[in-house]
């Protein structure tokens, strides 16, 4: 057997693609190694939307072409795949010399094919529509949740994200291939699953009929079976009142939701070409809540966007305050090639700025995470064992909270366990099993 070693940087699409990868090259005489020094095959998986992710998978492959270098006698390859591969396309062959094969989001399962390629010539293998999809076996990470993907891309060209230059325009799965992936993640014992998409609320807009999202959660809900299903992301005026209705009624499908807003004010929103203003995801907040008892919402939030003011960015710590997210990840603006806000240059806020409203913004969102777990001390909540350490059982919440059992009871890994919550901390929250 030949030894791969695969990086996976960026988000949970990145790390549904590398299964992939892993599963399918297990077909063609590759075993995964943890060890870099043994391996034949290098495959860093890129991420894009920072300049940092992208900087950081350059010096993956700067250190993998030393030990090809010093490893002449054996026939090592170097490939690189994922979203700067879309961008960076052919340059990369000539930016790093060692580097065999570049290939796309697009092109993983024509990968067997191109690593046959790739024995007598050096090759970029980026095409604009998806090859087929085939059926070999995915290789899982052990755990309580496995991720599955329903469709890639993205259509709202936001004039921050990369992301539609990368992942292409939004593409769905059909429902009869999502259902059976699904089916064969129970049957291996996953407790929990996880739907991906850029925007998963635009799911089926390209496929014939129009099935759309509410009734894919509807029928992966009709499933047999004990096991969790969650979502992500969710894009806020595309959040229909059929999915809501269908997350309330569902047995199997959590109650929380995670939707970007990215900023508080309604010209920065503009500016973002986001499509949307504060009172419309106002109004979708207050919805969701009304509707479904203990729902989580989750968001996500750019500090130091350009042109944005002091006041505009303190607009944005009002509206977690005001909508009480109860979590929200961060990020000081990244300015990306190709987008529209890439080029305000004029408008770039100082990068010291940029970390003096991060850090603000950080705090705010650790106050909000703490005022929401509290909110739950007394309450009794089921839970899904997915770690043990040092004798301490975790779980989360089907709203996706992080609780510590502190029983001194045993569990076991994918156990369902019903736990009455009696202390919090800012990320997580304590209990014991009744």
């Amino acid at each position: 057997m030949k030894k791969l070693f695969i990086d996976t940087l960026g988000c949970q699409m990145n790390k549904s693609d590398s299964e992939r990868i892993i599963g399918m090259l297990s077909h063609f005489g590759y075993e995964k190694t943890e060890d870099e020094k043994d391996a034949d095959l290098f495959i860093v998986n890129t991420c894009a939307i920072r300049q940092l992710s992208v900087d950081k998978a350059y010096s993956r492959l700067g250190y993998w072409g030393k030990i090809k270098r010093e490893n002449k006698e054996r026939d090592i390859k170097i490939a690189i795949c994922g979203c700067a591969s879309n961008l960076e396309k052919e340059s990369l062959l000539k930016k790093f010399p060692y580097l065999d094969l570049v290939f796309g989001t697009r092109n993983i399962f024509e990968l067997p094919k191109l690593l046959k390629e790739i024995e007598d010539k050096r090759l970029c293998a980026l095409n604009d529509l998806p090859i087929e999809e085939n059926d070999y076996a995915i290789e899982r990470e052990k755990s309580v949740n496995a991720w599955l993907p329903i469709m890639e891309g993205c259509n709202n060209f936001c004039s921050y994200c990369i992301v539609p230059y990368t992942r292409g325009r939004e593409r769905s799965r059909s429902i009869e291939a999502i259902l059976k992936e699904a089916k064969n993640i129970l049957k291996q014992g996953f407790k929990e699953i996880t739907l991906l998409g850029q925007n998963v609320d635009s799911y089926g807009k390209n496929l014939e009929g129009k099935p759309d999202f509410a009734k894919l959660l509807k029928a992966i809900d009709e499933l047999e079976g004990e096991f969790r299903v969650r979502f992500t992301s969710s894009y806020p005026t595309d959040i229909t009142d059929e999915v809501i209705e269908v997350v309330k009624n569902s047995r199997h499908i959590c109650e929380c939701f995670h939707i970007p807003m990215q900023s508080g004010n309604d010209r920065v929103l503009r500016a973002m070409n986001r499509r949307y203003n504060v009172e419309q995801y106002r109004e979708i907040v207050q919805k969701i809540r009304k509707n479904i008892e203990n729902v989580t919402i989750t968001s996500d939030f750019i500090a130091g966007f350009p042109s944005e003011t002091f006041e505009e960015f303190e607009d944005t710590l009002k509206a977690i305050d005001e909508f009480q997210l109860d979590y929200s990840n961060t990020a000081a603006y990244s300015p990306r090639p190709l987008t529209k806000a890439g080029k305000m240059v004029e408008d770039f806020i100082d990068e010291e700025e940029k970390k003096k409203r991060l850090a603000i913004l950080n705090d705010k969102v650790k106050e909000a995470s703490l005022k929401s777990n509290e909110k739950y001390i007394g309450k009794t909540l089921e839970i899904l064992i997915d770690e043990v350490k040092d004798g301490v059982y975790q779980g989360r919440t089907r709203n996706n909270k992080v609780v510590h059992i502190e029983d001194g009871n045993k569990y076991e890994i994918g156990q369902f366990v019903d736990v009455e919550i009696k202390r919090v901390t800012t990320w997580c929250m304590f209990g014991v099993g009744i």
